[in-house]
């Protein structure tokens, strides 16, 4: 089993700053909009562009844990369309890769 601590750290460090981002942008959409009706127009705005950043966010934190799970069970490395290793210059441009470079292409 190849040893991953290195790109695990990564990850641990990468999903820390995910979920601070993740909880910013949730406390700025908890906020009322402005009771000035040409104020909400903007508002109402920036909480839709929010709420996409937020998805995109959750999506890439579902990723970033689940490979995490990936290193704890020993699977990580592993393309998990044909079982062929994925190469360690892959997992280190891309992390969260679940798919070898020929599967993924």
């Amino acid at each position: 089993m190849a040893d991953y601590s290195d790109l695990s750290e990564q990850l641990q460090a990468r999903l820390a700053r995910l979920l601070e981002r993740a909880g910013v942008i949730e406390d700025d959409l908890r906020y009322p909009l402005d009771a000035d009706s040409s104020e909400q127009a903007v508002d109402l705005a920036n909480d839709e562009a929010l709420e996409g950043v937020d998805e995109i966010l959750r999506q890439e934190i579902a990723q970033v844990r689940m490979a995490l799970l990936r290193i704890e069970n020993g699977t990580y490395g592993t393309c998990s369309q044909c079982g062929k290793d994925i190469s360690r210059a892959r997992l280190e441009a891309r992390p969260i890769a679940t798919r070898c470079i020929d599967c993924a292409a």
